[in-house]
């Protein structure tokens, strides 16, 4: 049995800086490059920051601010016990934003991130200068895809397993947490998985997911947007979600993603403030960002600067 790993060891080594920031009663860790228009990278399930680590370069480079957060739960930020339903998870970006010094950000967001990135647009408008979703879903669009019988439902079939109590926890964490590498090689395109980048980023993920409370914090994501649907509080969420958001959205997808569907991701359209054809990318899985980073950080560059 291996001892469990400080938080401190996703504070990976770079030309990015680390700093702790308040947000919204509770403090996240960024790590952060480059000035200019601030850019806020929020990862998905089962990573870290360190997912954005080639976006960091390229958007510093670029003449932006970058900004990249372990959420609520993960990484070195707080692990309240509390706090995992979409509306407090907005209100952490929000805050973020402003801890930051910034009057408005652009967001971009992977998987879960990104839905979180399409919540705070709509939550708090003025404080979004644009949405990319990558590798994502809006809520809406994901939640009338989920059907059992339907191939969304079985591709989201983990959204299931994960609403028992405490089995998911050890599954997530048993074997050095191999759970993630299992998942991540189910979600991603072929030609990353044969790769050594491939295996170098499942390591690191697999030591994030050990840090303490992090896999129930995770799993906890998961079991609010599934019981919300059948509360009160998911038909208020579904109304202040409901409506086309203002800010400028991109939309970059994998067709090769098993995760979140190209179709599932393609009927989000309909949530998307001013945007192009969402971009579904041949060859490419769940993972755009870590997959092709050079042609996912040229496109999210190029989307913000004619913004």
């Amino acid at each position: 049995m291996h001892a469990s790993p400080d938080p401190s060891i996703v504070r990976l080594d770079g030309p990015w800086v680390h700093r702790d920031v308040s947000a919204n009663g509770i403090r996240l860790h960024v790590a952060e490059l480059g000035d200019g228009p601030v850019v806020v990278l929020l990862h998905g399930f089962a990573e870290f920051w360190w997912a954005w680590h080639h976006q960091l370069h390229a958007l510093a480079e670029a003449g932006f601010r970058a900004v990249a957060v372990d959420l609520r739960g993960y990484g070195d930020s707080d692990k309240p016990p509390r706090g995992y339903d979409a509306w407090t998870l907005a209100g952490d970006v929000g805050g973020l934003i402003k801890s930051l010094g910034a009057r408005r950000a652009h967001l971009a967001g992977h998987a879960w991130g990104g839905l979180l990135a399409w919540t705070v647009a709509a939550l708090h408008p003025r404080l979004v200068s644009s949405v990319t979703a990558i590798g994502a879903a809006h809520p809406l669009a994901l939640r009338s895809s989920v059907r059992p019988w339907g191939g969304q439902g079985r591709a989201a079939g983990h959204l299931f397993r994960f609403q028992v109590p405490m089995a998911p926890e050890k599954w997530l964490v048993k074997d050095d947490a191999r759970a993630v590498e299992d998942l991540f090689g189910g979600w991603a395109g072929r030609r990353w998985r044969a790769t050594p980048d491939f295996d170098a980023s499942v390591d690191a993920f697999r030591q994030a997911m050990l840090v303490p409370g992090v896999a129930h914090s995770a799993l906890e994501y998961y079991r609010w947007a599934f019981r919300a649907q059948f509360r009160g509080e998911g038909r208020r969420f579904t109304d202040a979600v409901g409506t086309r958001i203002a800010a400028p959205t991109l939309q970059l997808h994998g067709a090769e993603d098993t995760c979140i569907l190209p179709e599932t991701a393609m009927s989000s359209a309909r949530w998307a403030g001013p945007h192009a054809e969402p971009e579904i990318w041949s060859g490419v899985g769940h993972f755009p960002h870590l997959e092709v980073p050079d042609r996912t950080s040229a496109a999210l560059v190029d989307f913000l600067n004619r913004g």
